[in-house]
């Protein structure tokens, strides 16, 4: 079994982003961190590890999959790319496949053997990476999608829900019988926070909506997502969405007549007419931010969650996405980069139980750990 967080990881991931819309381009100056994370990196206040010159900097770079899979390895990749043209004098090594094993130690422990004062990871490797980090006190650590820290670990990843949020807005509006159908890998906080943001969209504007989940215990299972897509428009689901890394269900969806809504990337091309958008990331600027801190001596650990316009973002509309579904939806994601949060109670489970109590607000920390599903959510207990 594989997860984004706390489990073994498989080799394969999220999909490379792709541009956001021209109008909603990633900024460069992040907002104030949530403050439950802002607490967390508060008890890690130490002194920031000392400035490096760019041209005797080494960055050490772990890839989970190869950096041409077309998929998460390949997105850090991109930003990998935007570290060297910031940092041309910068040099850089890295290893692909990076395995969840005392191989990822191993190989930890040589980018420290070589050099490194930058050691970023595509996801979390655990104890693996600790026991390296507590013998190496003047390198840092960065992980994607994890919850360590020390004096010389940090941790970040997107906050997809509000993306997701939007798109659901938009979903709501488009289908014709109510049913979402939703193509899981595992039941993790990445696939709760994506599904039941997406039903909280659409019910915002259809409150009847249903989301109807198929979890096919892979990341990349092209014919695994195909057979659960079919089952899932068989049962009436005419918006299809997932968090897989590959198209299928959406050339199922422009087969059927249905609408699609993708995972990291812009995958209009295996479905023109089904394609509704997709939630897209982009670690480019956060790579970047992250090695100049390190070469200007201002790195301390961080818990970072990239928001919505700065490292995660809704993809361009569809073509066939009526320009007042667009609207209204864009209405909300505008609302929540002025500070709106759409995950207020009351918030009930499957079970009828009250999860977030009237007018509480779920924050960022929260929606990151999310593990139950909403009312409404159907095949994810």
């Amino acid at each position: 079994m594989t997860t984004r967080r706390g489990l073994l990881h498989m080799a394969t991931a999220a999909s490379v982003a792709t541009a956001l819309p021209p109008s909603r381009a990633i900024s460069r100056d992040l907002p104030p961190d949530d403050p439950v994370l802002a607490r967390l990196t508060a008890q890690w206040s130490t002194p920031p590890l000392p400035p490096i010159r760019e041209e005797d900097a080494l960055l050490a770079i772990a890839h989970i999959s190869p950096v041409t899979d077309g998929g998460w390895s390949s997105l850090h990749n991109r930003a990998v790319q935007a570290v060297h043209a910031a940092f041309p004098r910068l040099r850089t090594v890295w290893v692909e496949n990076v395995p969840f094993s005392a191989d990822a130690e191993r190989i930890l422990r040589q980018f420290v053997a070589e050099g490194a004062n930058m050691v970023l990871a595509g996801a979390d490797y655990g104890d693996f990476l600790t026991e390296v980090a507590e013998r190496a006190p003047e390198v840092a650590f960065v992980q994607c999608d994890s919850n360590r820290l020390a004096h010389n670990i940090g941790w970040y990843y997107i906050a997809h829900w509000y993306a997701s949020y939007v798109i659901g807005i938009a979903a709501g509006r488009l289908t014709r019988t109510g049913r979402l159908g939703f193509i899981a890998s595992f039941p993790l906080p990445s696939v709760y926070g994506s599904a039941n943001a997406l039903l909280l969209g659409a019910r915002s504007v259809r409150p009847d909506t249903t989301m109807h989940v198929v979890s096919i215990n892979a990341w990349f299972d092209p014919q695994g997502a195909l057979g659960a897509a079919a089952a899932l428009a068989d049962n009436g689901c005419d918006v299809l969405a997932g968090i897989m890394d590959e198209p299928s269900y959406l050339r199922l969806a422009q087969q059927r007549g249905l609408w699609g809504v993708m995972s990291s990337t812009d995958q209009r091309a295996s479905g023109p007419d089904a394609y509704l958008s997709s939630v897209v990331y982009d670690f480019r600027n956060y790579y970047v931010d992250q090695v100049r801190a390190r070469l200007d001596g201002s790195w301390t650990p961080t818990a970072r969650l990239l928001p919505l316009g700065a490292g995660v973002d809704r993809d361009a509309w569809g073509a066939r996405v009526p320009e007042a579904v667009r609207q209204q939806a864009d209405a909300a994601r505008d609302r929540i980069m002025a500070g709106w949060s759409p995950f207020v109670g009351p918030l009930r489970d499957t079970h009828n139980r009250i999860r977030v109590a009237s007018g509480e607000r779920m924050d960022d920390f929260s929606l990151y750990h999310w593990n139950w599903p909403l009312d409404g959510v159907y095949g994810l207990d």
